[in-house]
């Protein structure tokens, strides 16, 4: 074999072996999934079919109506805190740190927690915001409470703030790269311009860091979209997501032509998510171009 062919093969392998890998363990999951969620359940199992009843019960029955509208709001509403904190501390490590020592160890608080299993991570908040917690112990120590409350547990009050922590780190490092790309020297010539700081920021930083701020949403609202663990932890009756039903139906129900169904409305609402965002990032693109 002489070296050109060599070339050709390696080049092969390396081309091909991430296509059969993907092909594999992604493409034939999703096959599999999106051909039971048409058949049919008939206890104690269920049987290949081809039917939309699935489908129809999910967007026609009013709670699992419901329990999507609710996954929605939650990962709006973590989506939201998360870029609240998350943008201004990326703005201070960028823009307000001169030391790059200083500004690495402060980005690895924020990284760090990744390397932290999620149960611990979700665990923590459960102390902190439980009965018999830090929070409700602080409180009562001041003299705000005169004995511990169940408000800030089981609820969705509690789901948003342990998922917001979970997650602000994917939010943080997409902003965080898009601030420390913007030239300095625009920077600069705003300010000789005579434009004051805010007027920079909203002009000049803002803009340039959109794609940031896009790309961070998008990895936020989708992975608490599909998260089903911090319901069990810290939600209520009142936090089930759809994950949570998906996971049920999976389970204890049995019925996994209708828990296929939700698997992949779920997938085409995320898709449909970072078709969007990827939409608007390119539109930006040309906007500022």
């Amino acid at each position: 074999m002489n070296r050109l062919s060599r070339d050709g093969l390696v080049r092969a392998i390396v081309c091909f072996t991430p296509i059969l890998w993907a092909i594999a363990f992604m493409f034939v999951p999703y096959v599999i999934i999106l051909t039971y969620s048409f058949w049919t359940k008939k206890f104690p199992t269920f049987l290949p079919d081809f039917q939309f009843g699935n489908y129809a019960l999910i967007f026609f029955d009013p709670q699992y109506v419901s329990v999507l509208m609710r996954t929605g709001k939650i990962a709006l509403f973590v989506t939201a805190a998360a870029l609240l904190l998350a943008y201004p501390f990326a703005y201070f490590l960028v823009f307000r740190v001169k030391s790059a020592k200083v500004r690495g160890l402060l980005y690895m608080a924020v990284i760090a927690p990744l390397w932290v299993s999620y149960l611990l991570r979700a665990y923590t908040w459960k102390t902190i915001l439980g009965n018999n917690g830090v929070l409700n112990s602080f409180l009562v120590s001041i003299g705000i409470l005169d004995e511990p409350t169940d408000v800030f547990l089981y609820n969705q009050f509690s789901m948003v703030v342990t998922l917001t922590y979970i997650f602000i780190p994917f939010m943080v490092m997409p902003i965080y790269t898009a601030l420390e790309k913007i030239p300095k020297n625009l920077i600069e010539a705003s300010k000789d311009l005579g434009i004051g700081p805010w007027g920079t920021f909203w002009k000049v930083v803002w803009p340039l860091s959109l794609p940031g701020v896009i790309a961070g949403a998008t990895f936020t609202f989708c992975l608490t979209f599909g998260d089903f663990v911090a319901p069990v932890l810290v939600g209520g009756p009142d936090g089930v997501m759809v994950a949570n039903i998906i996971t049920s139906q999976f389970g204890s129900a049995l019925n996994w032509p209708l828990g296929s169904a939700l698997a992949i409305v779920v997938l085409i609402i995320v898709l449909s998510i970072i078709e969007m965002s990827d939409r608007v990032q390119r539109a930006g693109r040309i906007d500022l171009a």
